[in-house]
């Protein structure tokens, strides 16, 4: 738990690192265009705080974000059996046709009611 913290103050970090890094170097772009000096390229150290940030980043983002899932589908394939390969819930259907058959279904309260009629005995 100690290190999901210290990666999130890390990641804050580098993020306002980087924002510093490109503060800088827009600064350093005006600064030479006030000066009338010809733009060939950054300072080594914003070039530096730049790389360092960026790898900063993208190595606490990976530890925060969590464990990746495999992108094959057949690695989550492989624990299934046959039997839940096919199983559907959001295809599930309590409401269909078969209950225009039954329109005075009533399901019995209990199993000791004592009544001899069957549950698929349906008066018309």
């Amino acid at each position: 738990m100690g290190t999901k913290i210290v990666n999130r103050i890390m990641l804050i970090a580098g993020l306002i690192s980087l924002l510093h890094s490109a503060f800088s170097a827009a600064h350093h772009r005006t600064y030479l265009r006030l000066t009338e000096q010809d733009w060939t390229r950054l300072p080594v150290d914003i070039v530096v705080q730049i790389v360092v940030s960026l790898l900063v980043v993208v190595y606490n983002l990976i530890q925060v974000v969590g464990n990746f899932k495999e992108i094959r589908a057949t690695v989550d394939m492989q624990e299934k059996s046959w039997d839940t390969l096919g199983n559907l819930p959001s295809f599930y259907t309590f409401n269909h046709r078969g209950m225009a058959l039954y329109q005075n279904y009533e399901p019995e309260e209990s199993s000791s009611a004592g009544g001899s009629k069957s549950s698929l005995d349906v008066d018309y």
